[in-house]
């Protein structure tokens, strides 16, 4: 039987030691610091590094990486993300061009395109990321495209205008069960990211989404979220384990052992969905080059 997850509380829990099963080396070797050496070089920004992800090296050694567009800056202050908040920078005009060279340069297989959200821009920064993907396809005709994108505050301009870019697979993460979003994801609606999902899938895309565990959500709330997002023919579905960035971030509820959540794989293979990726250290962008 899955174990019971804990749970909303108010009070902090106790900060736990990590498990083994989530101790990972550092990104090392001379394939990722030479990749890591053109990003900086040509001043882009991945959420492989912003997002401090543990599958770093792995996934640029597959052949897969995440670029995040719009700047190094949010216009959010999610509780459990490390990229930072602020008043963002002007857009760099050059950037689409910029991170199509960098897919050439890196040979990247399946490109995964990003951003911070910037809601101080009246289309969200949809522009931008429709124009990075013909970018890296006119540059690169032989790699697949996903994009991870944000809710864009339920605006279907917006997300029509990155749909009628024809990514491969659309991306939008749920993150959290519809409880959490008021500490989890405060400037965001559950309603509008299943909105995001729907009218994607409604287009004929491919669809995925993600949602990180440990947070304090229960079982029951898990799976309802589960079956929310499998009503709405989402074809890919990530679950890994939520780890706490620094201390000004939300705390880890509980660690989830590996064995729930080869549970939780099975059930969401039950329920439908046409991928699940599900492990402690999955994220969103996790073995994406095999989703196409």
């Amino acid at each position: 039987m899955l174990l019971d997850l804990p749970v909303i509380s108010e009070t902090a829990p106790v900060r736990q030691p990590r498990p083994d099963w989530l101790k990972v080396k550092l990104p090392s070797g001379e394939t990722f610091h030479n990749l890591k050496k053109l990003i900086d070089s040509k001043s882009l920004h991945t959420v492989c590094e912003e997002a401090r992800c543990p599958n770093m090296a792995e996934c640029w050694n597959a052949g897969t990486a995440t670029f995040m567009i719009l700047g190094d800056t949010c216009t959010r202050s999610c509780g459990f993300c490390a990229v930072k908040t602020g008043r963002p920078s002007s857009l760099d005009i050059e950037e689409p061009l910029h991170v199509a060279e960098a897919v050439r340069a890196m040979k990247v297989k399946h490109a995964v395109i990003t951003s911070v959200n910037r809601d101080e821009l009246k289309d969200g920064g949809s522009i931008m990321f429709a124009e990075t993907i013909r970018e890296v396809r006119r540059l690169n005709p032989g790699t697949t495209i996903e994009v991870l994108i944000p809710d864009f505050k339920g605006k279907d301009e917006s997300l029509d205008r990155i749909l009628d870019a024809k990514p491969d697979i659309l991306n939008h993460n749920t993150e959290t069960v519809p409880s959490m979003y008021r500490i989890v994801r405060p400037q965001a609606k559950y309603q509008w990211s299943l909105k995001v999902l729907r009218r994607a899938k409604a287009a004929g895309f491919s669809t995925k989404t993600g949602i990180m565990l440990g947070l304090g959500e229960s079982r029951e709330e898990l799976l309802q979220t589960m079956r929310d997002l499998a009503e709405e023919k989402v074809d890919i579905l990530t679950l890994g384990q939520y780890l706490q960035p620094t201390k000004n971030h939300l705390p880890v509820h509980r660690f989830l052992h590996p064995d729930e959540f080869r549970e939780l794989h099975d059930l969401g293979m039950e329920m439908g969905f046409r991928i699940v990726e599900a492990g402690p250290l999955v994220r969103s962008s996790y073995h994406a080059e095999k989703h196409v």
